[in-house]
C-alpha cells in the first residue's frame, strides 16, 4: 500500500513538473522573464525570450541594433560597467502581441532615466523593440 501511494505522489510530482514546463510563453511572461534577467545583469537570460534576429528602434523608425549578437555586445558591457543597474515598470499595457514598458531605469548615475519600450512578440519571441526616451 505506501509503495503504491509513493508511485502515485511520484507520478503527480512528474506530472505538474512537465505542466509547468510546456507552459506557452505569453507575451507578458517574455517581456517578463528578460527584465528579470537584465536586473540580475545575466547576459544569458537577458537574451533568451529574444529572436536571434531582433531589431531595436529608436521610436519610431531609426535601427539601433539588429540580432542577439548586437545586444550581446552591447548589453554586456552595460551589464558589467552598471553594477546598479534596475529597472522598474511604472505601468505595462499588454495588447496581443505588443507589451508597452512605462520604465524607471537606475544605476546610470544620481538621476534615473524614464523610458517607454515597445516590445513586439512573433514565434514566441521578441521580435523588435521600440524605445522611447524622455
Amino acid at each position: 500500500m505506501r509503495k503504491n501511494v509513493f508511485i502515485v505522489i511520484l507520478l503527480l510530482f512528474s506530472l505538474c513538473s512537465f505542466a509547468q514546463n510546456n507552459e506557452k510563453s505569453t507575451p507578458e511572461k517574455l517581456v517578463q522573464q528578460q527584465l528579470i534577467a537584465y536586473n540580475a545583469r545575466n547576459i544569458d537570460a537577458f537574451l533568451e525570450p529574444y529572436s536571434d534576429d531582433v531589431e531595436l528602434y529608436m521610436f519610431p523608425n531609426q535601427l539601433i541594433g539588429k540580432g542577439k549578437d548586437y545586444m550581446r555586445k552591447d548589453y554586456s558591457v552595460m551589464f558589467k560597467d552598471t553594477p546598479n543597474l534596475h529597472c522598474d515598470i511604472k505601468n505595462r499595457t499588454i495588447l496581443g502581441n505588443t507589451v508597452i514598458d512605462h520604465e524607471i531605469v537606475s544605476g546610470f548615475g544620481p538621476s534615473h532615466l524614464e523610458a517607454i519600450a515597445i516590445y513586439e512578440i512573433k514565434n514566441d519571441k521578441i521580435a523588435k523593440v521600440y524605445f522611447i526616451q524622455k
